[in-house]
């Protein structure tokens, strides 16, 4: 490949990413207007929290996944980067996908939201429950659908619960 289309390529990723920061930028400034707009309604704060969290974290794994996605399209690349590369790309996917199916799954057992990520090290799962706070019995739910789910050893769950 020459370094013109090289070049072309690294500035159509640079477009990409700034367009990508720039709509976060919209979104977040959207939340902080309705978070605002509805100073002192706990419903809005929430909702406006787990949604500002959610956008942050796809937005952050956009960026991941473009960048693998350069490693895995370079010509210059070895062929170890670029297996490692679609490998942590992989890892990425199953997380999003593993966090989708966790948020789900604590809605479904009666909590208000949820928002979970999966890194490496930890589990983190951060839960509203409507009308009051998350006690023992709630955790060991949470904490059971999360090891259920992926397998991971208790004490790597780190369970938050979301307060206004």
């Amino acid at each position: 490949m020459s370094n013109k289309k090289k070049i072309i390529i690294i500035c159509s990723m640079v477009v990409l990413l700034v367009a990508a920061a720039y709509l976060n930028v919209l979104i977040s400034k959207k939340t902080t207007e309705t978070v605002s707009s509805t100073v002192g309604d706990e419903t809005s704060t929430t909702v406006s929290f787990f949604t500002s969290y959610r956008s942050a974290r796809d937005a952050s794994r956009q960026e991941s996944f473009m960048y693998y996605d350069s490693i895995i399209g370079s010509e210059t690349a070895s062929a170890a980067a670029i297996s490692s590369a679609e490998g942590k790309r992989e890892e990425l996917a199953k997380y999003a996908e593993t966090e989708l199916v966790l948020e789900g799954l604590i809605k479904a057992k009666g909590f208000e939201d949820a928002v979970v990520t999966i890194s490496t090290a930890n589990v983190n799962a951060i839960v509203k429950k409507s009308g009051s706070a998350i006690d023992a019995t709630d955790a060991a739910q949470i904490l059971s659908v999360i090891t259920a789910e992926t397998g991971v050893s208790p004490s790597k769950v780190i369970i938050t619960p979301y307060s206004v």
